[in-house]
């Protein structure tokens, strides 16, 4: 897959690889803006008076079916994460807008759009497509942000994740996270006969793929941080519990290690070389990273109580943890040679499944307390806790690149089953993610444009 893209405001080459877009190129020119404009347009996700930013993506002109996808999934992907609020197409002041031309500016203003998106996608020839976007500050009257790529008219719904994160981060400061992929546990059957398959999908819900049959018990799924694998637990009835790898673009398969007890919650080290995972040895479990490719083995903690969870942070010097040794389940901090463990949760209840964020400043958790499951956030001190949600079965945190997100599962009871959510770290957001069914343990990919 190969993208071509040209920046509209600065004379800067740059150059992403991946293997999804083998070569990803910027060739400058300069982009449009109007005499003496200065950009001022921003949002101050903490502010106590945060209001969602009135944003317009007017309509792609160009081929009608590329054009009229790719301006919907912006408009969705800006709705859903609670920051935008995209004006309704019926009160735009324009319907159409002059690529190459300047927007009618006042006339935005009157329609109260702050911001405002507009591009084109041409087919040219071989199957290829050239799609362009430019970002304006409506009040300003000053182009923010503008890029042209050129790419197989298959992939056009990667470019229009691909805007839709420039967006994000040019106005909020954010990396970026629609340009993702999930893989979680789909479950279909009644509760009693239930059948389990690892699955993979756009953050958005689209592109469903399956990634097993549902002939073995599969949980707990985690993505590398810089490759298309996926480490996860598997177990066939009257068999050991097998820690597996899987590339999710070539189906191949790996086997990490094969335990006679039980092994749980397998975590990738920041650099991908390594697997952190919990063991158990009678009735005690302990923390253990493994060398898939070196087949070798170091033992982290040594306690006669059950430590499992482990995640690294994002330097990959610390571990964060759950264990039981003080009673209750609370969260360890500890060097990532094993020294140096501290307790940091100290609240009412039990806390496990603790995930290190990308950017390193929080944790996420799930607290059990009085029949209720949460998912929260705290500092790596323990300081500053925050529950993002509450009910009956919130489970297995897992965090978008930005470290802005959280997904988790939420299972309300009954004969139904678990469904997807995302909450952002404020504790405003809470929205569904859409699944073909019921749906359990995800896992968030690192943007695409960043594995190999």
């Amino acid at each position: 897959m190969r993208f071509q893209t040209e920046r509209y405001s600065t004379m800067k080459t740059i150059a992403l690889l991946s293997r999804f877009a083998a070569a990803l190129l910027a060739l400058a020119w300069f982009g449009l803006a109007a005499p003496g404009a200065r950009a001022e347009i921003s949002i101050t996700l903490n502010s106590p008076t945060f209001a969602p930013l009135p944003i317009a993506v007017a309509p792609f002109s160009g081929d009608p079916e590329v054009a009229s996808g790719i301006t919907e999934m912006i408009t969705n992907n800006l709705r859903r994460i609670g920051y935008f609020a995209p004006l309704e197409p019926a009160s735009f002041p324009q319907q159409q807008v002059d690529f190459d031309g300047l927007p009618d500016f006042p006339a935005w203003q009157t329609a109260n759009a702050q911001a405002l998106i507009t591009g084109r996608a041409v087919r040219e020839g071989g199957g290829r497509i050239r799609v362009e976007f430019r970002l304006w500050d409506v009040f300003a009257g000053q182009q923010l942000a503008g890029q042209q790529y050129y790419t197989d008219t298959a992939n056009w719904r990667r470019i229009g994740h691909i805007i839709s994160d420039a967006v994000l981060t040019r106005i909020t400061g954010l990396k970026g996270m629609f340009d993702t992929r999930v893989v979680f546990v789909d479950e279909t059957g009644t509760k009693e006969k239930r059948r389990k398959r690892l699955a993979v999908m756009d953050q958005d819900g689209a592109n469903l793929r399956y990634l097993t049959r549902g002939e073995e018990l599969v949980v707990s799924p985690r993505f590398s941080p810089v490759s298309q694998e996926v480490a996860f637990m598997s177990q066939r009835p009257n068999e050991r519990t097998r820690v597996q790898l899987l590339n999710i673009e070539s189906g191949q398969r790996e086997i990490v290690g094969s335990f006679p007890e039980m092994t749980t919650s397998p975590q990738f080290t920041p650099d991908g070389q390594r697997i952190a995972l919990s063991l158990q040895q009678g009735g005690n479990a302990n923390i253990y990273s493994i060398a898939p490719k070196a087949r070798t083995t170091t033992r982290i903690t040594s306690t006669n109580a059950i430590d499992t969870s482990p995640s690294y942070s994002p330097d990959g010097s610390q571990i964060v943890f759950e264990s039981d040794r003080g009673g209750g389940t609370q969260l360890y901090v500890m060097n990532a040679d094993g020294s140096n463990q501290q307790r940091i949760s100290f609240g009412e209840g039990r806390y496990s499944q603790p995930v290190w964020s990308p950017r390193g400043d929080y944790i996420a958790f799930t607290r059990s307390r009085a029949g209720q499951f949460a998912i929260g956030i705290m500092k790596p001190d323990g300081s500053g806790e925050r529950i993002l949600t509450e009910g009956y079965h919130n489970e297995s945190p897992t965090w978008a690149p930005n470290g802005q997100f959280v997904m988790f599962f939420s299972d309300p009871g009954g004969e139904g089953g678990g469904r997807l959510y995302m909450a952002d770290v404020t504790g405003r957001v809470r929205v569904p993610v859409p699944t073909p069914s019921y749906a359990s343990d995800p896992a968030w990919s690192p943007l695409v444009s960043d594995l190999r």
